[in-house]
């Protein structure tokens, strides 16, 4: 059903002082953090409304609510910016498998779990995780919105916008659209925070080459040669990698060396979100920019969750030959970490779609042996002709 939010009135959004927005239900929301509160009618509309897109977010089925990983998304963030600004800032952890995190004006950060398959390490994390707290605490999205509001009836519009409330909080990222100085204010200020917080400071550096690597691959199966930045929407906004490269690069060699990557540590905590992770990857089917990600993720050496993620993504194109090729990255995984069992369960059914039956179900009963919670148990032991209990 298509959700429409009511629209808050002039006359209303007028009589809203800066007292009654402190005893209102939502005060708990505005950004103490950095000390702003609204200036005047247009902005505190614009508070009610992403306070409202915040109750819708708290009831989304796409919300990763396990308290670890969101656990571990704030103490990243805090260690980047500081506890003493962190505070206020509620994060949403969603599962969409693209590349995107962005904070809405009240302090609202969200982060999609795409973002979390994409970034190689905690300071690369860190990286995206305190550029979007820059454009918060330099009120660039209320910049945008006055910049919007002088163009359009843009509360008319916030207020009206089909699709329930992933469609309503990627609205978030269209109307807080940043220009190219914002961006760079945005990058120059995490740099700072990775400096000062023992983060590897390059890491602002590498992320932005493998995002624009990514895209570039999606595009050459539809398109020849390579795409050009300006034609792509997130590059449009942004620096080109190249400008975006040489300056971070060389204000990252003026920051204290050996930072920290903090890579064994994100790995840890990815690590039992690394199936779903892939399986919604995987899902988008988008072959040849996946191929992209996981061989730049592969930088420092093949992995058995990388080895598996290939295997996954080879069985289900399912042409001449991947069966294969996906039988011998899934036994290449295996050989690094028996204990992935999910390795298993593709091996099992890769082996049945190529007819070696027999290898297949026991590979599949390998799987259910180290998942006994599995939730596919009922359709893969059927698959394995598991024996009855």
């Amino acid at each position: 059903m298509i959700r429409r939010l009511a629209v808050v009135s002039a006359a209303l959004l007028a009589a809203v002082t800066p007292a009654a927005a402190h005893t209102n239900t939502d005060a708990a929301l505005l950004p103490s953090s950095v000390g702003y509160q609204p200036k005047d009618a247009l902005e505190k509309g614009l508070w009610l409304e992403m306070n409202e897109q915040e109750r819708l977010m708290r009831g989304s089925k796409f919300l990763i609510t396990e308290p670890g990983i969101n656990a571990y998304l704030r103490s990243v963030l805090c260690r980047a910016v500081g506890k003493d600004k962190c505070g206020s800032v509620r994060i949403y952890l969603l599962r969409t498998p693209q590349f995107n995190a962005a904070m809405a004006p009240n302090g609202m950060l969200i982060v999609w779990s795409g973002l979390l398959l994409r970034v190689r390490n905690e300071a690369e994390l860190a990286t995206v995780l305190a550029h979007e707290f820059a454009h918060f605490e330099k009120q660039h999205s209320l910049q945008s919105f006055r910049d919007i509001r002088a163009k359009t009836d843009a509360m008319t519009w916030l207020g009206f916008v089909p699709g329930g409330t992933l469609a309503q909080i990627g609205l978030i990222g269209s109307v807080f659209r940043f220009n190219r100085e914002m961006e760079k204010q945005a990058d120059m200020a995490a740099l700072d925070y990775l400096g000062a917080s023992g983060y590897d400071a390059m890491a602002a550096a590498q992320i932005w080459e493998q995002l624009r690597g990514e895209s570039e691959a999606a595009a050459k199966p539809s398109k020849s040669g390579a795409v050009k930045e300006e034609d792509n929407d997130f590059f449009s906004s942004h620096p080109n990698t190249k400008e975006r490269m040489e300056y971070l690069q060389a204000a990252a060699a003026k920051k204290p060396p050996n930072g920290e990557s903090g890579a064994e540590r994100f790995h840890n905590v990815i690590s039992p979100w690394w199936p779903s992770l892939i399986e919604d990857q995987v899902k988008l089917s988008e072959f040849a920019a996946t191929e992209y990600l996981l061989g730049s993720l592969a930088r420092d050496g093949w992995t058995a969750g990388l080895l598996y993620a290939r295997g996954e993504l080879y069985r289900a194109r399912g042409k001449k030959g991947d069966f294969e090729s996906a039988e011998s990255y899934y036994r290449a995984a295996i050989g690094k970490d028996e204990a992935l069992s999910e390795s298993w369960r593709g091996l099992g059914l890769a082996l049945l779609r190529q007819g070696k039956a027999e290898e297949g179900r026991k590979a599949l009963r390998k799987y259910l042996a180290n998942t006994p919670g599995a939730g596919d148990r009922a359709m893969i032991g059927m698959m394995a002709q598991e024996p009855s209990k």
